[in-house]
């Protein structure tokens, strides 16, 4: 705990000024080649093949990420001396022939409403400011299980209630691409550090968006598994009551490739959270995309997308076609009603029970990000009992739309969101909120939905799109996905 990270320290710096420009040394190079640019994957390889040892790519990222942090405030518990011992673990372990899993040495960064035995988790909360849990969340413990060294937490709104990251107890996160800009929430911070390549791979959550905007914001790949595909357990707060199935644990990357390393780790069933169901998890590496049927559209018919998304939409579609997709432009039906179903939802009792909640951990004063999200979003209250569940009627019909929808399509492609990376303190502006429906849609219905970047913005800006799938095949959206990556190159690094 010594080497933690504590609410507001030193190495938080001028980062929550957002006054510094995205410049400074590039990612690090290791002697023999290896970098911190590395996929997980290929970082896995290295360290079985004997060519890195774990204790050198820890190094490695704890470096970059002490070059980086205190101008993003990604990293807000860094455990840098567990690192390094079960970096030295990892390596006297192979020195007998013995490997743990898959990411065994590999470097990871955890989102801070995922709990880690013996390090604070917030979910960005002043009541949870020195809250250790005893236990690993279920998907963290499988990543630990498969070898993954655990680097640290990183940085979240309030209890995961924004699309921009700020809090009472750690501060603002940056994006590395503009300082002065949000890289997105809920899963912020994340997003920041492994853009910046001072992690390979992170686990986060989506219940909104959390997972795919910021990845959007900052040029990453991204996946939202199907709902009951990965458990949730041991997430704060602990996803309950009608709401439950918009929740997600999902993962971020640079590469797709990690993404489709990391899913079989974290899937299946932990007999806690009852919604995970054992199905089948097939691989994306086998899915001919010459047969698959694409719809795609470039506007939801509520916010319009800047031009240069539109046009990320439409160079996505093309590449695909020329891949052998049969590709229909077609919207979704109420594709426009997305947002206002979501947050139809959370309007029952005007955001009553979140107070009570934030109440009973020992928070009295909440967020200005996060109180501004219970003004917006929860108020005012649902005028009766019978409102409220008409509200949930109209989700159930929603997804009925749209599953039968899908019936004649394999995977649905469009925009994250209609708009870039905005400047902080400004996603609850009502232009910018027109536009979540784009990514909640996807939470509605629970379906698969993986993110990979385009192209860049005339500002410098990453542009992604997302490509959603039939529930439980993460393999289409993972080998769609994949496909634009290897045309359009994937993620590009910072200046930082």
């Amino acid at each position: 705990m010594a080497d933690q990270i504590n609410r507001r320290s030193a190495l938080v710096g001028m980062a929550a000024t957002g006054a510094l420009s995205a410049v400074g040394p590039g990612p690090a190079t290791g002697a023999t080649g290896s970098s911190t640019t590395a996929s997980a994957g290929e970082l896995a390889a290295a360290i079985r093949g004997g060519r890195r040892s774990a204790r050198e790519i820890v190094d490695l990222h704890l470096e970059r990420i002490a070059a980086v942090n205190p101008r993003l405030n990604a990293v807000v518990q860094l455990t840098a001396d567990a690192a390094r011992r079960e970096a030295d673990e990892a390596d006297a372990m192979l020195a007998r022939g013995q490997v743990k899993g898959p990411l065994h040495g590999v470097p990871v960064t955890i989102k801070d409403t995922l709990e880690t035995a013996g390090t604070i988790c917030t979910g960005g909360t002043l009541g949870r400011a020195h809250s250790v849990p005893r236990t690993d969340a279920t998907a963290v413990a499988r990543l630990r299980a498969a070898g993954a060294i655990v680097l640290g937490k990183t940085n979240v709104p309030e209890l995961a209630g924004a699309l921009e990251t700020d809090n009472l107890v750690y501060g603002r996160t940056n994006n590395p691409y503009d300082l002065a800009r949000t890289p997105g929430g809920s899963s912020g911070g994340e997003a920041a550090i492994v853009a910046a390549a001072g992690s390979p791979l992170g686990l986060g959550t989506d219940a909104g968006g959390s997972i795919r905007v910021p990845a959007h914001y900052c040029g990453l790949a991204a996946l939202k598994p199907t709902a009951g595909r990965v458990p949730r357990t041991g997430q704060f707060p602990r996803p309950m009551g009608a709401r439950n199935a918009v929740f997600h644990v999902s993962l971020i990357a640079r590469s797709v490739d990690d993404l489709a390393l990391a899913l079989p780790i974290i899937a299946g069933p932990d007999v806690q959270d009852y919604t995970v169901v054992d199905m089948p998890l097939l691989d994306s590496h086998s899915v001919d995309i010459a047969t698959l049927r694409l719809a795609y559209f470039d506007d939801d018919g509520l916010a319009s997308p800047t031009a240069e998304i539109a046009a990320a939409v439409h160079q996505a579609v093309e590449a695909l076609a020329q891949a052998g997709v049969a590709v229909t432009e077609r919207r979704p039906p109420d594709a426009a009603k997305a947002g206002t179903i979501y947050y139809d939802m959370t309007r029952g009792d005007g955001a009553a029970g979140v107070r009570a909640f934030l109440k009973s951990v020992g928070t009295e004063q909440i967020s200005p990000l996060f109180e501004r999200s219970l003004q917006s979003r929860s108020s005012p209250a649902m005028g009766s009992i019978t409102e409220a569940l008409a509200a949930f009627n109209r989700w159930d019909a929603y997804r009925n739309a749209m599953l039968a929808f899908m019936q004649d399509y394999d995977a649905l492609l469009s925009p994250v969101l209609p708009y870039v990376a905005p400047p902080h303190g400004t996603s609850f502006d009502e232009e910018l909120q027109k536009g979540i429906g784009y990514a909640q849609m996807h939470n509605l219905t629970g379906w698969p939905a993986a993110t990979v970047r385009i192209g860049t913005s005339p500002e410098g800006l990453p542009l992604g799109v997302q490509v959603a799938a039939r529930p439980w095949r993460e393999d289409i959206a993972l080998a769609l996905v994949r496909r634009l990556e290897t045309r359009f190159g994937g993620w590009t690094a910072p200046s930082i």
